[in-house]
């Protein structure tokens, strides 16, 4: 744990210093395997397209996108984007739920940033044709959730993720300065070391559909991937949720920040409750919005006795943390798969009203939420934690800018409050706009950059019956590595069970990378499972990293040896690049670092 420490501050000056190619790139997009672009966006959640609609005014841009554009966890987010947008609710109103929920771990200036340029935010959305719903008074429907003191979350029904994506995907369609690229896998950003200073020019894919390498050389590259759901078995997060935009900022020797708290989502759908549960397991949990219990859903065990009071005063109000630790205690107390959520007792037209896609869902498997309560159980959902950035969205790489779900701002500190997450994606969307522009004026490539990066190898060269192995070997360490996120990393820890976690991902790390090696797999090869692997495998370290320095339980991080909150440990927790790092296949860029 030497790599990392505790500092006070978010904040950091980013050097004006240049690079050493002298030619000015001539950006457009090339139909050959390196593409020549002034802006590349990874990812099409909301920040990334967010983002690529502003940057797209002023050069050309280039959205790489894991699978088809709208698969992202912006397109799974049901409960709204949360505003000041009443007169009677304030700005200081809440920011103060936000670093309450935050466990004061809160960067007080990134939260009044953030509720300050929200409302305006919003309305942009609205003029660019996304559709909220709206009251009898004609006015936008403010909802309220677990954790907000004040109704302040603008949604469409329980599918507002959806229809922001929407709005801003047609958008992208009539722009002509944005081309999208879907089914493009990032695999590692492309570096050079100018001194102490470490510059991206770009990043390294691969097409999945006709498997060839893909180079992007960019003046400006946005991470905007999404978290690492898929770190764990159960997550409300889609299939390409595996924490590659973190994994690769950390090879690129980006900093990294409160990986320890990861938000477990209090309320998925439970499977096995269901009165005709689904014959196949689920690729990803379906998701019920925190906006049930905002709206009056009341959760019992299964002997029907509700237990939410007996833990804190809020009850099924409380911040994400407490409940999904609650419903945890729960289960193992009664030993019992799921609890109930009952919403039933309001009036059937609210309920489908308020909560159709969830309606729909439960009723595919014979359940009547407006006549029976649902089966829930807590599932990985969100990360607090990613690479660090400041007020503007920069990084310490020059020329590499963050948002969304991949960033760590300082705005969600150690639990993010309901509906913040959407809101905050499309605030520093916005903010990293500007410096983006001011870098991509002033950035001198030679096009014949790219050659300064081996390209990454596609195992063509390995048999059919090679790759079917492989493939199938990593996918049992997938589920292995899953499996000991859950049990050992989960909602609640231990620094013994922290350690022995450890102790295994480490060994079977060595275990499968040896496996692949003997195979003949080589360290510059790439493939969608195997990278997917070295992705997951670096987030995890990542997170047992800081979850063993935070000698305290502060929000989502609950070690039962350190129950109490530690009033001199309110700090970030921060992971430094360092010469000590371990050198794993998954812990190391393919290629070999430029030196300028």
């Amino acid at each position: 744990m030497s790599n990392t420490i505790h500092i006070k501050t978010y904040r950091y000056s980013i050097t004006k210093a240049r690079g050493p190619f002298e030619t000015i790139i001539t950006s457009r997009i090339k139909n050959n395997s390196t593409k020549y672009v002034d802006f590349a966006v990874i990812g099409s959640g909301v920040a990334g397209l967010r983002y690529a609609l502003e940057v797209a005014k002023h050069g050309t841009v280039a959205i790489i996108t894991k699978a088809e554009p709208h698969e992202s966890n912006t397109n799974y987010a049901q409960g709204g984007v949360s505003a000041v947008l009443c007169p009677s609710d304030s700005v200081e109103s809440h920011m103060q739920d936000t670093i309450v929920a935050g466990a004061y771990l809160c960067d007080e200036e990134i939260v009044r940033v953030v509720c300050t340029e929200g409302p305006e935010r919003i309305r942009e959305l609205i003029a660019m044709g996304a559709s909220f719903d709206h009251g009898e008074d004609g006015n936008l429907h403010l909802a309220r959730e677990g954790g907000h003191s004040h109704n302040r979350i603008v949604h469409a029904a329980d599918m507002t993720g959806r229809e922001v994506q929407r709005a801003l995907l047609n958008a992208i369609d009539n722009d002509p300065n944005i081309s999208v690229f879907k089914h493009h896998f990032a695999i590692d950003l492309l570096t050079s070391q100018d001194g102490l200073e470490t510059i991206c020019h770009g990043v390294d894919t691969i097409n999945t559909n006709t498997y060839k390498a893909v180079r992007f050389i960019s003046k400006v590259t946005l991470l905007a991937s999404g978290g690492a759901g898929h770190i764990y078995p159960s997550t409300t997060n889609p299939q390409v949720a595996t924490g590659d935009g973190i994994a690769m900022a950390h090879r690129a020797q980006a900093v990294i920040s409160n990986m320890e708290f990861v938000q477990f989502r209090p309320t998925a759908l439970a499977d096995e409750g269901l009165p005709n549960p689904p014959t196949k397991r689920r690729e990803n949990a379906f998701l019920i919005t925190e906006a049930v219990r905002g709206d009056g859903g009341i959760l019992y065990n299964l002997d029907k006795e509700r237990f939410m009071p007996m833990y804190d005063e809020r009850a099924e109000l409380a911040p994400r943390d407490v409940v999904a630790r609650s419903i945890d205690d729960q289960l193992k107390k009664r030993d019992e798969k799921y609890v109930l959520l009952d919403i039933s007792h309001k009036s059937r037209d609210k309920i489908l009203s308020l909560f159709p896609n969830i309606a729909a869902e439960c009723l595919k498997y014979g359940l009547d939420i407006t006549r029976a309560p649902i089966p829930v159980v807590p599932a990985a959902h969100y990360m607090c934690g990613g690479v660090r950035t400041g007020l503007q969205g920069e990084t310490n790489v020059r020329g590499l800018y963050v948002a969304g779900e991949v960033a760590c701002t300082g705005l969600h500190g150690a639990n993010r409050l309901a509906s913040n997450s959407l809101l905050e994606a499309l605030v520093f969307a916005q903010r990293a706009v500007k410096p983006s522009i001011n870098h991509m004026n002033g950035s001198h490539i030679d096009q014949s950059l790219s050659r300064f990066w081996d390209p990454p190898i596609v195992p063509t060269q390995l048999r059919c019956t090679v790759l079917d192995k492989i493939i199938n070997r990593t996918k049992q360490v997938r589920k292995e590595l899953q499996s000991i996120m859950w049990e050992y990393v989960g909602i609640v820890r231990s620094t013994v069970r922290l350690e022995a976690a450890e102790r295994r991902i480490k060994e079977l790390e060595l275990e499968w990378e040896a496996y692949l090696f003997q195979q003949g797999w080589e360290p510059t090869m790439v493939g969608l499972e195997a990278c997917e692997m070295r992705n997951l495998f670096c987030c995890a370290k990542l997170v047992l990293s800081s979850a063993l320095t935070r000698l305290e339980s502060r929000g989502l991080h609950y070690n039962i040896d350190f129950p109490l909150v530690n009033e001199h440990s309110g700090l970030p927790t921060i992971i430094v690049p360092c010469s000590t790092m371990s050198r794993t296949w998954s812990s190391r860029q393919l290629h070999k670092q430029q030196i300028c």
